[in-house]
């Protein structure tokens, strides 16, 4: 079942980024008084009454020029408009409407896709009166809310979810889920092209060709096993943010989906900052993840050059020495078959589950011989018991008498412990703490 699509956008400091954390119930947005300091994705899921909606807080940036703040603002609007299911426009009561309101009103009535008009900062009842001037925007009846301290949420959250569909258990698909992911024109959409061995997905040397996640299904070997091609935007945009927002917005949506990540790196620039956030997703989501180095084919083939890449690359990712590396080139099919198999072994070792008595006869005994650091007060923390939960992916649980005072440090160390014995190769597990 589709889960609805929820857009925020206004002009920057009306409060977007205070009302997505209010209503994500995370503090994952920067929320500060200075205009723009939204740049990142912000991209969460709302539940309210038993029916559930993903949550795009879009950036509040200002750039220099005055032009291209008009510029930027309009993008964004044009872009939600294309991909939300439903619009929240958030403005300021204490402003009242300025100039870009009125822009960003005049574009959503065109549009006319399904909108509320949200007025902001109206923190009681007292101020309700501000509300009159934003008939003006033509948007219907202004909502009153205060992101910061919740009034009005609620009853505009009863609206806002009034036509959604109350979500049902649903038959799990269990096929496996391979996304495709990386910075645009890295050659993710030429990969899943030549895996299914046919153009689904339309190919050019312009980054974000792909509007939509496009989720395909390849018969390997008698098995059905999707893929999600991530998406980049239809329209050529002008504002280079704009371009990588909402390409990391649909790279979120296609790792939420997915079992495996395979992350795709271009061979001939290498490992930027962006393809590091997109891997601290996959495993913020406990995804199973394999780095792919694309375009292997135009790298000169020198004596160890791949080692060596990857010697270097392992120096950048640091503790994510588990996750495997494999030198593709989707242009010439180069190994990249290897990266369904390894999907396949990866999603095994995702499902795997460690015997009890087997996971404590083997690690106490080395907790014995290495024991965490003693508390503050020079307690001695004890682990007693150790057992795998979790049914989407490994979960450790370590029942200890100072659960609290077992150091990140020591934690590091633990995980390195199960890996050594117990393998868990391409795939991110959560060790839990609690008190015995």
């Amino acid at each position: 079942m589709k889960i609805p699509l929820v857009v925020i956008v206004g002009r920057p400091n009306v409060g977007k980024s205070t009302l997505y954390n209010r209503l994500t119930g995370v503090r994952e947005a920067i929320v500060d008084d200075a205009s723009g300091v939204t740049r990142d994705r912000n991209y969460g899921e709302v539940e309210w009454n038993n029916k559930k909606f993903n949550l795009i807080d879009t950036g509040g940036y200002v750039p220099n020029s005055p032009d291209l703040f008009e510029t930027a603002i309009r993008e964004q609007v044009e872009i939600a408009i294309e991909e939300a299911d439903v619009i929240l426009f958030i403005t300021n009561s204490r402003d009242g409407i300025l100039p870009v309101d009125t822009l960003i009103g005049q574009m959503l009535r065109q549009a006319q896709k399904k909108c509320f008009l949200l007025v902001n900062k109206v923190d009681s009842h007292n101020q309700d009166h501000l509300l009159h001037e934003f008939y003006a925007l033509g948007l219907g009846d202004p909502l009153p809310v205060s992101a910061l301290v919740g009034r009005g949420t609620g009853d505009f959250l009863d609206l806002l979810t009034n036509d959604f569909v109350e979500q049902i258990e649903e038959e799990e698909d269990k096929r496996l889920k391979i996304a495709v992911v990386g910075r645009p024109n890295v050659g993710k959409s030429s990969l899943t092209n030549a895996l299914l061995g046919y153009n689904r997905s339309i190919v050019t040397d312009i980054a974000g060709t792909t509007r939509d996640s496009i989720n395909s299904v390849i018969k390997y070997y008698g098995e059905d096993i999707v893929l999600i091609d991530t998406a980049g935007l239809r329209k050529k945009s002008k504002i280079l943010e704009s371009i990588e927002y909402f390409s990391s917005i649909r790279t979120l949506k296609a790792i939420a989906e997915s079992d495996v990540a395979v992350v795709l790196i271009d061979a001939t620039i290498g490992l930027e900052n962006q393809d590091q956030k997109i891997l601290d997703e996959a495993v913020r989501r406990r995804k199973g993840i394999i780095i792919a180095y694309n375009k292997w084919d135009l790298v000169e083939k020198e004596t160890n050059t791949a080692r060596k890449v990857e010697l270097e690359l392992r120096e950048k990712i640091g503790s994510l020495d588990y996750v495997p590396i494999v030198f593709v080139s989707a242009l010439t099919k180069q190994r990249i078959f290897k990266l369904i198999d390894l999907a396949k072994e990866i999603e095994a070792e995702r499902k795997k589950r460690i015997p009890t008595d087997e996971l404590n006869d083997t690690l106490l005994e080395e907790i014995k011989r290495t024991p965490p650091p003693t508390t503050s007060t020079g307690r001695e923390v004890k682990i007693k018991f150790i057992n795998q939960v979790g049914t989407k992916y490994p979960v450790f649980l370590f029942f200890s008498n100072y659960p609290k005072n077992v150091t990140e440090a020591y934690k590091r160390y633990l995980e390195k412990l199960i890996r050594k014995h117990f393998g868990f190769y391409g795939v991110p597990f959560t060790l839990s703490f609690k008190e015995k």
